[in-house]
């Protein structure tokens, strides 16, 4: 689910940001959304990264354990750090789902 969240993170970073929808999503100018389309993009590349991540990790089962654990924990503290200079609501959004999955991760492993 974390790996799908982030999946479509990339597709409105990189593909919808200057976008009606984006615009609305972000809560943007279309002036600052077509200024900033390019660090957008990037950022969403990122967010593609952490996906591929964690689906290696879903693909590998049992041995990808680790790798799953990693990737979650780079998506908790890119949500902390997108709470702390960005908006709060990163942190529901982004980290709170990945901290839930990690738990259970751990706690099912």
């Amino acid at each position: 689910m974390v790996a799908l969240l982030h999946v479509y993170f990339l597709v409105l970073e990189m593909f919808l940001w200057n976008k009606p929808f984006g615009i609305k999503t972000f809560r943007l100018t279309p002036e600052f959304a077509a200024a900033s389309k390019a660090l957008a993009a990037n950022q969403g590349l990122y967010n593609g990264f952490l996906a591929a991540g964690l689906a290696w990790g879903v693909c590998l089962g049992a041995p990808g354990l680790s790798i799953k654990i990693f990737f979650l924990a780079c998506v908790i503290v890119a949500g902390i750090f997108g709470a702390v200079t960005v908006s709060r609501k990163i942190l529901i959004i982004q980290a709170v789902p990945a901290a839930i999955a990690l738990v259970f991760l751990l706690i099912n492993r």
